[in-house]
């Protein structure tokens, strides 16, 4: 007998809130982060895992063992799920999901060719005035979002694997001015939040960076936890967790002149009131955004347009 329906989760929260709630068929957890570093268009390939390995592995310091273990297992587990009917996938409305999202469906438009597919993405809801995750709402909630699924038309698959295809490109260009999708209504600010990933001109810090400093400057947080939390807490659409940060505040390591209290030097100070540009000391030429180096574009806030260097 088949078992109809499978799930693919943004997290381990949200599988486990799904078996506590008993929604029917078998579910798997997405655990990749595929907004941040190198990515290709390969999704599931042995180049693909290798290169996203590889960034894991140098950035974050994610063993071979554990990359095994928490990533490549559940994969292969997925793939082996040919007899389902339905593929329901559950995901937020910020930067970390709605990429892994597409790069999810890209796999599906080639793998899954006969399978319904649905998705279920949380964001802003009837009940709230802040966007929310999925871990942030009620179980009641989440049953009525199972419920209200919506099915994705092969144009909305074929539209997903397209823009899943420009983010892997060598160019971002192309992620400017898309039209809004009524399906993915999350996906155009996401995309934005991107492009602001990019350096800017004045400063050579890109959005993320400049808030770090922001926020230092302003708060004078006492440690980096402080810190680090009042990043999480005002993210907006980046959707990223304290790992992320903890990178990109090492990466801006000679602003500082203090971390407990964090403080900015004179450098930093200089950078954060765009007297100075520190594209010269930042940059890094195996720093990847998607398929694009990071370094090879700027972005310009007065107009928000990416330009090539």
């Amino acid at each position: 007998m088949k078992n109809n329906l499978l799930h693919i989760t943004n997290g381990d929260f949200t599988t486990s809130k799904l078996e506590s709630l008993n929604i029917p068929g078998k579910i798997f957890t997405w655990r990749e982060m595929l907004c941040e570093g190198k990515t290709t268009t390969d999704v599931g390939t042995e180049d693909f895992w290798k290169s996203r390995f590889d960034f894991l592995s140098s950035t974050y310091k994610v063993t071979k063992q554990r990359f095994i273990d928490l990533t490549l297992k559940e994969f292969r587990s997925l793939c082996q799920q040919k007899t389902q009917d339905e593929i329901v996938l559950w995901f937020e409305y910020d930067l970390f999901c709605q990429i892994n999202m597409l790069a999810i469906l890209s796999w599906i438009k080639k793998h899954r060719k006969e399978a319904k597919i649905s998705l279920i993405c949380s964001g802003k809801e009837s009940n709230y005035n802040e966007l929310k995750g999925l871990s942030e709402l009620k179980d009641e909630e989440l049953k009525e979002f199972f419920l209200k699924r919506k099915e994705l038309s092969k144009d909305d698959i074929e539209y997903a694997d397209y823009i899943w295809q420009l983010y892997c490109s060598d160019s971002p260009l192309k992620l400017q001015n898309l039209p809004p999708s009524s399906t993915f209504q999350y996906l155009d600010k996401a995309l934005d939040a991107h492009l602001k990933r990019f350096p800017t001109i004045k400063n050579g810090l890109n959005e993320i960076e400049n808030t770090i400093l922001d926020t230092v400057f302003t708060k004078n947080p006492n440690n980096e936890k402080a810190l680090i939390n009042f990043l999480l807490s005002n993210q907006n659409l980046y959707g990223f967790g304290d790992i992320q940060y903890k990178v990109k505040i090492e990466e801006l390591k000679k602003l500082f002149k203090s971390y407990v209290p964090f403080q900015l030097n004179d450098l930093g100070i200089d950078v954060y009131q765009k007297k100075q540009n520190f594209y010269p000391s930042i940059r890094n030429d195996y720093s990847y955004l998607g398929g694009s180096l990071k370094y090879n574009y700027l972005y310009n806030e007065i107009d928000g347009k990416i330009l090539k260097l």
